[in-house]
């Protein structure tokens, strides 16, 4: 498997991806996520791809005082294999390589078996609160 950074021609099929394993919401835009992620240097989608075969990807970014990771998937095909661990470290790397001290990322509230992979990545939980409002209706 290959490590790539994604670009604007596996757009879709990283929708299709996030879409299949539940990482999308209605009320965010996935392609417009992808998007915005791919337009600046702060921000980026990794991929491991299999020929034209998409197997996990991973959103990275930097708000100026942290990593974040979103859409985390892995083609649930390929689970247990360890595309997972191998796309969470490479974006913690792609944030290492700018100067990033510290990843975060947030999992759904009884998303437990997520939650331990995580835990065996070395991520930890935190005492905090996330609040959010929205900006746009």
């Amino acid at each position: 498997m290959e490590l790539i950074e994604l670009s604007e021609a596996w757009v879709e099929r990283a929708v299709a991806l996030w879409e299949h394993t539940g990482l999308t919401r209605p009320w965010n835009d996935p392609h417009a996520d992808a998007r915005k992620a791919l337009a600046g240097p702060e921000s980026t989608i990794l991929a491991l791809v299999q020929g034209e075969r998409l197997a996990a990807t991973a959103m990275a970014g930097d708000d100026g005082h942290r990593g974040w990771l979103y859409y985390v998937a892995v083609d649930p095909d390929l689970q247990d294999q360890g595309c997972g661990w191998r796309i969470v470290e490479a974006a913690a790397e792609w944030l290492r390589a700018r100067g990033t001290v510290k990843v975060q990322l947030m999992v759904r509230a009884g998303n437990d078996s997520v939650t331990q992979f995580y835990e065996k990545l070395g991520f930890e939980r935190l005492n905090v609160a996330v609040l959010g409002k929205r900006l746009v209706p």
